[in-house]
């Protein structure tokens, strides 16, 4: 079979590996690798799949369902793998295979084409929201995930270094300004899923629904909330009362898994604008514009 990567995944790696990529160029052997020394049937490459990894529908030598997932090391899949492990299946999909190996994870199968985004609304907000809340434990000791900190840095340098028209470049300083305060007194660690939306959790047979995907960080919880904010933004932005339905949705998630609003308006903002301006610097005009306008109400 042939294991070519879906356009989407390859128009993503793109963006981050402008001058080109091996990891993709290697992928389809890399792929048939993983399969001949697990002894797996595959079934399909799950397309379009996600823009981070390649994931592979298989089965067991046994006949249990599965998935292979492939990940370049800057997706960091050592570090999804030990969220994973750390969560023990409560919340999050199960590892069937303990060790990373080349960014090869073996996953227990949920239902790809059933995620929580799925759902009417408002039941979808309150699945999304319990499902999150589930994975926001005390992080291991000595594990070495990142820290809110950290990411955030390396995107601050991002974000002051590309060019934008004045009315961006005031959501910049807005957006800079905001993580500094919030950096300054952060009100709990925990681990968090790092990249959470509703399209995030999918129905399993183990539990309702479980969250995929993670790039995991460690810090404090309205970080990890902020993502969930923005979730249907098109929906948003289409809606003549999109601004106060945002202001609205960041209330009632605040006061529904317990953080501060205002921390969490403020990491909304610094994600919108920064998510905002790596799409203008990527070529993704259409996005850049949906992004900071939403932020823009914040």
């Amino acid at each position: 079979m042939a294991f070519e990567p879906p356009q989407r995944l390859v128009r993503a790696l793109a963006e981050s590996a402008p001058d080109g990529d091996a990891w993709v160029e290697k992928l389809p052997e890399a792929t048939r690798q993983a399969v001949a020394l697990r002894e797996l049937t595959v079934e399909r490459v799950q397309v379009p799949g996600g823009r981070s990894s390649l994931v592979v529908l298989v089965r067991l030598a046994d006949g249990t369902p599965a998935v292979l997932k492939l990940a370049p090391p800057r997706s960091r899949p050592e570090a999804e793998r030990a969220a994973l492990a750390h969560w023990g299946g409560l919340g999050a999909v199960q590892l069937i295979e303990s060790a990373v190996t080349d960014g090869v994870l073996l996953l227990e199968r949920l239902h790809p084409e059933v995620s929580v985004r799925s759902l009417p609304e408002a039941k979808a907000w309150l699945e999304a929201a319990g499902t999150l809340r589930r994975l926001w434990v005390a992080p291991p000791e000595g594990a070495g995930f990142e820290t809110v900190a950290e990411r955030t840095g390396r995107q601050a340098e991002a974000m002051r270094g590309t060019p934008a028209a004045a009315e961006v470049a005031e959501l910049v300083d807005a957006a800079l300004s905001a993580r500094e305060e919030l950096l300054a007194a952060p009100p709990e660690v925990r681990l968090l899923h790092g990249t959470f939306r509703q399209s995030k959790v999918l129905a399993g047979e183990r539990a309702p629904w479980l969250a995929v995907g993670p790039d995991p960080v460690v810090g404090e919880c309205a970080f990890d909330l902020a993502r969930l904010v923005r979730d249907r933004v098109e929906d948003l932005i289409a809606s003549p009362s999109g601004a106060s339905t945002t202001r609205r949705r960041v209330k009632r998630l605040a006061e529904s898994l317990e953080v501060d609003q205002e921390r969490l308006r403020g990491w909304t903002l610094f994600r919108a604008v920064e998510s905002g301006v790596r799409a203008l610097r990527v070529g993704r005009p259409r996005d850049a514009e949906l992004l900071l306008e939403f932020a823009g109400w914040l």
